[in-house]
């Protein structure tokens, strides 16, 4: 049973099928030839991992956020952190890096930065004289602060999958995406001012206020959704629910840029992916229902604390698993299948869940924008017409300061934890 439940994934994985497939199958071959458990089982657990108010704000916050990446929300943004960063050193670039992190803290999605903000950005970078690489690469990696920086939907599936407080897993995202933006931001300054790169619009008070002006209602959405959830108003839920009306209020009725017909095509738009996105979380539930009736996590973690394993060499060996998986897998799929398997190690080795759930989610952002199978990659190719060629070799010096962001929450965990004790006011 062992080696069905390890082998036929990675050659079913290695065909090319999906993921719910891979994990639906094994499962019911497990449940039918070993387990000799009745094939009910398969159903309850199936809308038994549905089970989950927490769940029920994937749909909220890609609905949400679809409809604000729709219009003008993102050139809006764009100028609005352009006037804030005029006068530095590739200001466009650290518009890029700007941007992409509020544009995040909107919508919750990497790849729909890469696409609106990259639309924007990366012509106007290569028209002011940012070599195409840095350029592509640039707009690909920074674009992954997006599932880092709340509200994320990784963050989601992660605390739903272990059972840990998505607000505080909010509130413990806010200074690791900081401090990845601000290194990201001083790298591009410093490439920029050393090779010339770029022009400077100068800073103007005026400016500032004229963008931030018509950035208004755009800024307002992580302000009210986020405030809510940190000052305890309401549950991460209640609040993507809010973000949905609050996004077709300003784009329908304010700003005026989308149609009931726009709305509606979001709409649909929003279920199939949310669907997409929950078939796994199903299928994940009962691979991981069959994993804990065997008690493979329980004898995984009795392995490590037999054999003395210190928690710093288990997250070191966690960070190299997940860079390497999060290269062929997207970030809710690995979340799904493994966090089931880790978190009960994590708990023998009194290592905080929060602190992991940072951890395991900057490592997936990274796979974002790796290769072969970094979703962002494709996304800049389809949406940008970038080659490949010029993607794979501007990424390079953005995922060294990824990893070296990551090292640093991984053996730092005050800075996740302070993260989550500074914003989560009411827990």
């Amino acid at each position: 049973m062992t080696a069905t439940l390890v082998l036929l994934p990675l050659l079913m994985l290695v065909a090319g099928l999906p993921i719910f497939v891979i994990l639906m199958t094994t499962s019911i071959v497990v449940l039918a030839v070993f387990m000799g458990i009745p094939l009910a089982a398969v159903h309850q657990n199936l809308f038994g991992s549905l089970n989950s108010i927490g769940l029920l704000a994937i749909p909220y916050f890609i609905f949400a956020g679809d409809l604000m990446a729709r219009g003008t929300i993102s050139v809006r943004l764009v100028d609005f952190v352009r006037s804030l960063a005029g006068g530095m050193p590739g200001s466009l670039g650290v518009t890029t890096v700007g941007t992409a992190t509020v544009f995040g803290a909107i919508s919750g999605s990497s790849a729909a930065a890469v696409a609106s903000v990259g639309r924007v950005l990366y012509p106007a970078m290569t028209n002011d004289g940012y070599p195409r690489p840095l350029s592509a690469g640039m707009v690909t990696s920074v674009s992954a602060i997006g599932i880092v920086i709340p509200p994320s939907i990784p963050m989601i599936v992660y605390g739903a999958s272990s059972e840990t407080s998505i607000p505080r897993l909010y509130a413990a995202g806010v200074f690791p995406g900081l401090l990845l933006a601000l290194c990201l931001a001083a790298f591009v300054m410093f490439h920029a001012n050393r090779n010339k790169y770029g022009s400077s619009n100068g800073f103007s008070i005026a400016n500032v206020r004229n963008t931030s002006a018509k950035a208004a209602w755009a800024l307002g959405a992580p302000i009210i959704v986020l405030g809510g959830i940190y000052g305890g108003i309401f549950s991460p839920t209640e609040a993507a629910a809010i973000a949905c009306v609050y996004a077709i209020i300003v784009t329908r009725f304010i700003l005026r840029e989308l149609s009931w017909i726009d709305i509606l095509d979001s709409a649909k738009a929003s279920v199939i992916f949310s669907s997409q996105i929950l078939m796994v979380v199903a299928a994940a539930g009962l691979f991981s229902w069959i994993l804990a009736v065997n008690q493979v996590p329980l004898a995984m973690s009795q392995w490590f604390t037999e054999n003395d394993v210190a928690a710093w060499q288990f997250l070191l060996a966690v960070n190299l698993i997940l860079l390497i998986w999060g290269c062929f897998m997207d970030p809710i799929s690995a979340i799904l299948l493994l966090t089931p398997v880790l978190v009960p190690i994590v708990d023998a080795l009194e290592i905080d869940k929060v602190h992991f759930g940072i951890i395991m989610t900057i490592n997936l952002a990274v796979g974002l924008f790796t290769p072969p199978f970094g979703i962002n990659i494709f996304v800049a190719q389809s949406a940008l017409n970038i080659g490949t060629a010029d993607i794979y070799r501007g990424v390079f010096p953005f995922l060294v300061i990824f990893l070296a962001v990551l090292a640093t929450i991984t053996f730092i965990p005050a800075i996740s934890l302070l993260s989550a004790e500074t914003f989560m006011f009411v827990d």
